[in-house]
């Protein structure tokens, strides 16, 4: 359990979390798949290109972000600089052969106008979800990937992209051959006490239905069990890629916020690139990998 509070003299919200995290391999040779589950910053990374380029992409993106932990909040800022030190990092990798490459989901705790907020961000085709405490389940992140623009555009229903012969194919990614560096899609939501963030790979969502995450979700108490569980029933499912699964919980959200109108809108306006109305902004044409 963590809480979050620069000091005790701060006026800002402390926040209270829990997380859990598991991982496998799957039916794979190797795990590819890469995470770092410690406040203030919990991710997921899926490298691509092949068992150790695959392992040695996601571990830099890991990496990149790892000074991070330990602070009471991390920034927008932050995360760019994060993001840019990890696609260089990636790029370096690269060889003669097939350049390896990775995704990213994650989410983060920052504060703006006195309230403490949920940093998610992506790039690629793992995914960040949140369960209310009313209990509503809903996908935060949207799939950079050649089915999900095929189900934008009208020509392939979200039942059968998850059986399409290109689901695997991503439109951005760290590393991995594209040709420019990737774009994040990035959303602020405020932290309500009893939210729970699920962070997980395409190891997850390609086997297990979110009826069964939410129903996991909101039966398993108990963060680092409820990953575990959905972990074993990706695996029951077939396994068929490496699965990770992160689940953070608001326990608490304590703190008067500093703004004088508590009912007033969050100011997005760090965020200029982002089109928060439209929740994210539409995947990149180009260049794909998979995952």
């Amino acid at each position: 359990m963590s809480s979050l509070r620069p000091d005790s003299a701060d006026p800002r919200p402390a926040v209270t979390l829990a997380a859990g995290v598991c991982t496998d391999r799957g039916t794979r040779p190797q795990n590819e798949d890469a995470y770092l589950a410690e406040a203030p910053l919990f991710l997921v990374a899926d490298g691509m290109g092949g068992h150790e380029d695959g392992r040695t992409a996601s571990a830099c993106v890991v990496e990149a972000f790892r000074h991070l932990v330990g602070r009471p909040w991390i920034s927008v800022d932050d995360v760019r600089a994060a993001i840019d030190a990890a696609d260089d990092a990636v790029h370096g990798l690269a060889g003669d052969g097939r350049a390896p490459g990775s995704t990213l989901a994650g989410v983060g705790v920052t504060e703006q106008d006195g309230f403490a907020c949920w940093l998610v961000f992506n790039i690629g085709d793992s995914r960040v979800y949140r369960l209310g405490q009313d209990g509503d389940f809903e996908q935060l992140s949207i799939d950079h990937s050649h089915v999900q623009e095929l189900v934008e555009a009208g020509e392939l229903s979200p039942r059968s992209a998850k059986e399409h012969e290109r689901r695997n194919v991503i439109t951005r990614a760290l590393g991995g051959g594209m040709p420019s560096r990737p774009d994040p899609d990035q959303w602020l939501l405020r932290i309500e006490e009893g939210d729970r963030m699920l962070v997980c790979s395409d190891g997850l969502t390609g086997e297990v239905t979110d009826q069964l995450i939410a129903a996991t979700l909101l039966s398993v108490s108990n963060a680092q069990q409820a990953t575990a569980d959905l972990v074993a029933a990706a695996i029951s499912a077939g396994g068929r890629d490496n699965v990770t699964v992160v689940v953070v919980d608001a326990v608490a959200v304590a703190g008067a916020p500093l703004a004088t109108d508590p009912t007033r809108e969050i100011d997005l306006d760090q965020l200029p690139p982002v089109d928060l109305d439209a929740r994210t902004r539409p995947a990149r044409r180009g260049q794909g990998g998979n995952t």
